[in-house]
């Protein structure tokens, strides 16, 4: 059994008990958020929603906040003498899939 979830702008496909790093959310530690926009939800067979699934939601613990490793973006202009470099590391929310209503 999967789902495909939507959360802030980007799609997951997840099964019961698979962990995420979603972008970062304000929700407390060990604490239960409910997903209510899926896209898709495969049982026995798929059922697809129009752009979303009525009545279906995905259930989700918290398990801790973090930042991700950093990824470095250079940019080089050839014979300009012009260089940039500059790093960012994303914040997130780690979480595991606890139940896949339908």
């Amino acid at each position: 059994m999967y789902a495909i979830i939507k959360h802030s702008g980007k799609q997951y496909k997840v099964s019961l008990g698979d962990e995420l790093k979603l972008d970062r959310f304000e929700a407390e530690e060990k604490s239960s958020v409910e997903i209510t926009e899926v896209l898709a939800l495969s049982d026995k067979e798929l059922k697809v929603g129009a752009p979303l699934l009525a009545g279906a939601k995905v259930v989700l613990e918290v398990i801790n906040h973090g930042k991700d490793r950093k990824v470095v973006i250079y940019k080089k202009r050839r014979r300009k003498d012009s260089k940039l470099k500059r790093g960012f590391r994303r914040q997130f929310t780690r979480v595991r899939v606890k139940e896949i209503k339908g």
